[in-house]
């Protein structure tokens, strides 16, 4: 089951409605903030959001036995995008693709990471999470979020 809220596995609004159940108000407010974009960009923010698509590339690799990209600067440059579709749209909405208007490609849901393809058939545009048999596919599933910062420096 996928997070209404963040899109990205198992829904985490499950565990403040059962810890803060006594009325239907109260799930509407918390599901409003949940889902409102965050309009602030402050560098801690974007830290941490690069750290949560961090951890959810390496997560979703492992559950579906998927691997990076040889190349970990695909990986990282993909996961950096992520983060930023996510800073700034609160979905995030897959980054190798061009979009006449983003906010309507994250309300249809089709290419938010993971994407149809890749959670139906294993298939994924942007190279971040590739099948054993894969010529591109690499050893490894997981990156620093270090590893992501340094590589994507190194291609400005």
């Amino acid at each position: 089951m996928t997070c209404i809220v963040c899109n990205l596995g198992e829904p985490k609004i499950a565990y403040i409605f059962s810890a803060h159940t006594h009325n239907t108000s109260c799930l509407i407010s918390i599901l409003i903030i949940m889902t409102t974009p965050k309009s602030t960009s402050t560098s801690q923010n974007k830290d941490k959001t690069l750290e949560s698509m961090r951890k959810f590339a390496e997560k979703y690799a492992s559950r579906t036995e998927t691997y990076f990209c040889s190349n970990l600067s695909v990986t990282a440059a993909v996961i950096k995008g992520l983060a930023e579709h996510k800073q700034e749209l609160g979905s995030p909405l897959c980054p190798c693709r061009h979009y006449e208007d983003k906010e309507a490609e994250v309300k249809k849901a089709y290419w938010n990471c993971p994407c149809v393809p890749m959670r139906e058939e294993k298939k994924c545009h942007c190279m971040l999470f590739l099948t054993p048999d894969n010529a591109f596919a690499g050893n490894t599933q997981s990156i620093t979020t270090e590893q992501i910062n340094e590589l994507c420096e190194k291609m400005q």
